[in-house]
């Protein structure tokens, strides 16, 4: 009998021992990736939802800011209107036919449920920000009429577009293009755009402002963590398989694709730190930027590019308290929480 899937056997022979060769690996027994799986239950284990987020609170604190930092919050709330949208896209479209592991595939599966909780926090963001309706549309449309974000948008569908058209991944050049798309979706935009992004919410928070944005952020931020993790166990898993796509030429292309996302970045910066936003000065934006670019590097086993340090302190001792607290709540009400504390410093 014949379906899509291919033909039925009574035995059937595991003929495939790659992860990026192509096909479609129904086999969850035996596992040839338990480590995917084992970050699929952790994944499960960081459930939380947008009605636990209060934003209501911060309501009299934008009443507080000045033109500057309403400024700053206008542009932040529009990028972050349709970032995780772009991010999700690429994982529908590219990441999840390639990867050929039914492990990873229920990875991404639960990475997309992450990915729309997120477009959910976002779009409560601007209804409780923006009460102007004319207002939200434009934030929708900010990669068409924000020349900042429209560059980050640019980046992003550049590399979305790299490897559309790619439907297997026979030859080593196929292989080297996905990597490079699933690095750069890992490190350069949830690993850069988004912590860059990070900052300026804990920068406010920092300043006794906003708690209920830096609230959701904490568990936004713990996905994204979790997601770049995964993409670079990823990359690792391939780099045993595959040593050979990994070459002086790949790494290069890496240094030069994080590059360019830093200056889309700073590019961003001097938008929302145009005004003059006291506390927070551009240098130091992109000394912070190139460090995190740094990190991303080390991650993937390439020397630093810049040696930048981390100019902000409130990054380095951010309170996660709070976090521990949430698990301990989840711990009570669902069964279904992760103990312990998070470290900041790692991922920033």
């Amino acid at each position: 009998m014949k379906s899509g899937l291919g033909t039925a056997t009574t035995a059937p022979k595991e003929t495939r021992t790659m992860l990026l060769d192509p096909g479609m690996n129904l086999t969850l027994r035996p596992m040839r990736y338990p480590h995917f799986f084992d970050r699929f239950r952790d994944a499960i284990k960081n459930t939380w939802t947008v009605e636990e987020v209060d934003l209501h609170s911060d309501l009299a604190d934008l009443h507080k800011l000045g033109p500057a930092e309403r400024h700053l919050v206008s542009r932040l709330v529009a990028f972050f209107a349709t970032g995780d949208t772009i991010v999700a896209n690429n994982l529908v479209l590219n990441l999840y036919q390639h990867i050929n592991s039914p492990e990873a595939r229920l990875y991404l599966s639960r990475q997309l449920f992450e990915e729309a909780v997120h477009v959910q926090f976002y779009l409560n963001l601007l209804d409780t920000y923006v009460s102007d309706e004319a207002e939200r549309s434009a934030a929708f449309a900010a990669i068409e009429n924000i020349p900042s974000i429209k560059r980050k948008a640019d980046f992003c569908f550049r590399w979305i577009d790299s490897i559309f058209e790619l439907r297997e991944l026979r030859t080593r050049e196929d292989r080297r293009a996905f990597l490079l798309n699933l690095i750069c979706f890992a490190a350069c935009i949830e690993g850069l755009f988004f912590y860059g992004a990070f900052a300026y919410v804990y920068f406010l928070r920092s300043r006794g402002l906003l708690h209920g944005l830096a609230s959701g952020t904490n568990w936004v931020f713990r996905d994204e963590s979790m997601h770049m993790a995964f993409a670079f166990d990823v990359v690792d898993t391939v780099r045993r398989e595959e040593p050979e796509l990994f070459d002086e030429r790949m790494a290069a292309q890496v240094e030069e694709m994080l590059a360019e996302a830093v200056e889309c970045e700073v590019q961003f910066a001097e938008d929302l730190l145009g005004r003059g936003v006291p506390g927070m000065s551009l240098a130091d934006m992109r000394e912070y930027l190139q460090h995190v670019a740094d990190r991303r590097l080390a991650q993937l086993g390439i020397p630093p590019r810049y040696g930048s340090r981390n100019p902000f302190a409130f990054m380095e001792l951010q309170d996660v308290q709070e976090l521990s607290n949430f698990f301990e709540r989840r711990v009570s009400a669902y069964q279904i929480a992760v103990p312990g504390t998070v470290t900041f410093d790692d991922d920033f």
